[in-house]
C-alpha cells in the first residue's frame, strides 16, 4: 500500500500528465499544476526539487502509460501479425487520444529536440525499445512463415512508427481523423502483401 505522502505524490503525477502533453515542458507552469491540483506549493515543493524535477517525472510517467497501453492492446494479438494489426489499429483515432492532447511520445520529442536533453533521451529509449519490440515480432513471423522473406523488418517497423506519428500530428492540426484510417488501411495492405 501507498503511504499517504507516495499517494498525493501519485495524484500530482496523474494531474500533472494531461497538462504537459497538451502545453508541452516549457508550456506548464508550476501555478498550472497547482491550480488542477488544488495543492499548496509547499505541499508541492515536498514531493519535488523544482520544476525540472517534477517535468522529468511527469513525462517518465507520460511514456511509461502510453507505452504500457500499447503493449496492452498488442498483447491481443494472437500470432505476430495480429499483435502488429493491433498495433496499428491502438492509433485509429488521433483526435481523442489516450492521453489528451495527442501522443506523449511525439510531443515530448518534437520539444525536447533542442531544449531538453535529458528529456531527449528519455524518449530517444521509449522509441529504441518500441522499434525494437516491432522488429521482433516481424521477424518472428518470418521465422514462422507468416511474413515473405522479402520483409525488411527494419526498415518495415521505422516506416508504421514514422507514418502513424506524422498522421497523428496532421489528423489532430486539421482537426479531422479520416486520413487516418485511410494511412492505418494502407500500412494493413502492405503488411498484407508480404503475407504468406
Amino acid at each position: 500500500m501507498l503511504t499517504k505522502a507516495e499517494k498525493t505524490k501519485q495524484f500530482i503525477l496523474e494531474t500533472a500528465v494531461p497538462l504537459y502533453n497538451e502545453k508541452g515542458i516549457s508550456g506548464v507552469n508550476i501555478d498550472d499544476v497547482l491550480e488542477a491540483t488544488k495543492l499548496t506549493k509547499g505541499c508541492l515543493y515536498g514531493h519535488f526539487e523544482n520544476k525540472e524535477d517534477l517535468s522529468e517525472q511527469v513525462i517518465d510517467l507520460a511514456l511509461k502509460k502510453v507505452s504500457e497501453k500499447i503493449r496492452e492492446a498488442v498483447a491481443k494479438g494472437k500470432s505476430p501479425k495480429g499483435k502488429l494489426i493491433a498495433f496499428i489499429d491502438f492509433y485509429k483515432n488521433p483526435i481523442e487520444t489516450f492521453i489528451s492532447g495527442g501522443c506523449p511520445i511525439f510531443n515530448t520529442a518534437v520539444e525536447s529536440d533542442d531544449n531538453y536533453p535529458v528529456m531527449k533521451k528519455k524518449v530517444a529509449k521509449v522509441l529504441r525499445i518500441g522499434q525494437e519490440e516491432l522488429v521482433g515480432l516481424l521477424q518472428e513471423g518470418i521465422q514462422i512463415g507468416e511474413f515473405s522473406k522479402d520483409l525488411d523488418p527494419a526498415v518495415f517497423a521505422f516506416k508504421m512508427v514514422a507514418a502513424i506519428e506524422g498522421g497523428i500530428v496532421m489528423c489532430r492540426v486539421m482537426e479531422t481523423a479520416k486520413p487516418m484510417q485511410g494511412l492505418l488501411k494502407s500500412l494493413k495492405m502492405e503488411l498484407e502483401q508480404y503475407s504468406l
